[in-house]
C-alpha cells in the first residue's frame, strides 16, 4: 500500500505520485521523531499525572472533551510544533515559501465499549467514511498523518484503496462549508458536530476492503486527500492519539494541476483554511480572493496570483 520515501523529494515527483494515489511512509526522518517527542511532552505535562492513552479512564466523556480539547489548543498554537511541522515539510523536499498547510490538529479516539450517543466532538470523535476534498474541493489537497503513541488495527483509520478512481454517492453537492465555518467561528470548534462538520457516504458499505494503517510514532505517511478513508472503531482499551495536518503546493494549485475528481460535488473552495508556511499568510490574502468561493457551475472558476511575492 506504500511508497516508501527516501526524501528529500523533488517536490514535482512527490506530488505527482500523490496525485496518481500514492501513498508516502517516511520512516526514519529526524524531524518527524522530534515532532512527536515534543508532542509527548507537551501531553504528558497537560494531563498529567495521568498516561495520555489512558486518559479514558479517568473522565467521564465530558470530562475527556475539556481535557482534550485544551491540549488540542495548546498543540495547534504552539510557536515550536509550527516550526517542528516546517522542519518536517522541509525534510520531504517542500519549499515552505510553495507551500501553504492547513490547521496543525492533535486528535484523540477513545476507547469504547458502544458507538458515542450524538453530539460527537470533533477532538474526540471517530470520523465517517469520506474524501477530504468533498468538503474542501481543493484537489492539490495532500494529507500528511502520524501516531503519537504505538497504534493497532484496531486503533487507527483505514483507507478504501479500490475506491481511490471509482465513484461513491455522497452529499457533498449539498454541504454547505461557509456555514460550517461561520459556526464554528461564532460559537467555538467544538460547537460543531463531527457529523455535521463533513459530506458522507449516501450509500451502503458493501464489501468494501479497508486496509487499515499501522505504523510506529516517528513515521508519517502523506497522501491524497482525494483518497476514500475512514476512522476505526476503537476498542482496544487505550485512548488513539495522533496528529495531523494538509497541505497545498501552490504552484499546483495555481496551474490546475491535482488528484482526479471523480465524484465530489462541492460548490465551495476553500483556499482561507491554508497558510503559506514560511510567514503564516493566509492563503487566500497571496491568491487575492475570498477565504470560502462559492460558484455556480460545473467547474470552480481559476484562481490566479495577486502577488508575485512566491
Amino acid at each position: 500500500m506504500y511508497t516508501v520515501a527516501n526524501p528529500p523529494f523533488d517536490p514535482i515527483a512527490f506530488h505527482t505520485g500523490i496525485y496518481r494515489g500514492e501513498i508516502f511512509k517516511f520512516e526514519r526522518l529526524a524531524a518527524a521523531s522530534t515532532l512527536i517527542a515534543f508532542t509527548r511532552e507537551l501531553l504528558e505535562a497537560e494531563l498529567h499525572p495521568f498516561e495520555p492513552p489512558l486518559i479514558h479512564r479517568h473522565f467521564d466523556q465530558a470530562g475527556q472533551v475539556e481535557m482534550l480539547a485544551r491540549c488540542e489548543k495548546a498543540f495547534s498554537g504552539s510557536r515550536e510544533v509550527r516550526d517542528l511541522w516546517r522542519d518536517l515539510f522541509e525534510a520531504a523536499g517542500c519549499a515552505p515559501d510553495r507551500l501553504a498547510r492547513d490547521r496543525l490538529h492533535l486528535r484523540f479516539q477513545p476507547h469504547h465499549d458502544a458507538p458515542v450517543e450524538a453530539p460527537r466532538e470533533r477532538t474526540t470523535a471517530t470520523i465517517a467514511f469520506h474524501r477530504d476534498t468533498w468538503g474542501s474541493n481543493l484537489y492539490a489537497q495532500t494529507n500528511w498523518w502520524a501516531p503519537v503513541y504505538p497504534i493497532t488495527a484496531g486503533r487507527t483509520f483505514a483507507f478504501f484503496p479500490e475506491l481511490w478512481d471509482r465513484p461513491v454517492r455522497n452529499t457533498s453537492a449539498d454541504f454547505d462549508l461557509k456555514a460550517v465555518l461561520e459556526r464554528s467561528h461564532a460559537l467555538g470548534r467544538n460547537a460543531v458536530d463531527a457529523d455535521q462538520a463533513i459530506p458522507h457516504l449516501a450509500e451502503e458499505m458493501l464489501g468494501w476492503k479497508a486496509a487499515p494503517v499501522v505504523i510506529e510514532p516517528g513515521t508519517v505517511i502523506a497522501f491524497s486527500s482525494a483518497h476514500a478513508h475512514a476512522g476505526v472503531g476503537n476498542r482496544t482499551g487505550l485512548t488513539r492519539i495522533s496528529l495531523e495536518t494538509r497541505t497545498i503546493w501552490i504552484d499546483d494549485l495555481l496551474a490546475g494541476r491535482g488528484a482526479p475528481n471523480v465524484d465530489g460535488h462541492a460548490r465551495w473552495q476553500s483556499p482561507g483554511l491554508f497558510r503559506r508556511v514560511s510567514d503564516d499568510m493566509p492563503l487566500h490574502h497571496l491568491l487575492g480572493c475570498d477565504p470560502v468561493m462559492r460558484f455556480d457551475g460545473a467547474r470552480p472558476p481559476a484562481i490566479s496570483m495577486k502577488d508575485t511575492d512566491i
